[in-house]
């Protein structure tokens, strides 16, 4: 589940990166695309922040995925070691 996670976050920098761009680029070379640099500037910003958002679901849900793993392999050891004894 957290690889989505991060595939959405890296197309949400993607986005964000382009959105920078074009905020960069004079108002000539946009023909029909709105050309006021701080609509550009604030959608970067937007996208940026849920890039981060993003990003941080799933690092946090790797991280308990990673948890719950490790508690699963504890509690059948314990297991085993029960039996063995």
């Amino acid at each position: 589940m957290s690889r989505n996670f991060y595939i959405l976050a890296a197309a949400f920098l993607v986005f964000a990166l382009l959105s920078g761009v074009m905020a960069l680029i004079p108002s000539s070379f946009q023909p029909g695309l709105p050309a006021n640099g701080s609509l550009w500037r604030t959608l970067a910003l937007i996208l940026l922040v849920c890039a981060l958002v993003s990003g941080f679901i799933a690092v946090m849900s790797h991280l308990f995925e990673q948890v719950e793993r490790r508690n699963e392999e504890a509690r059948l050891a314990a297991r085993r070691r029960r039996r063995g004894h």
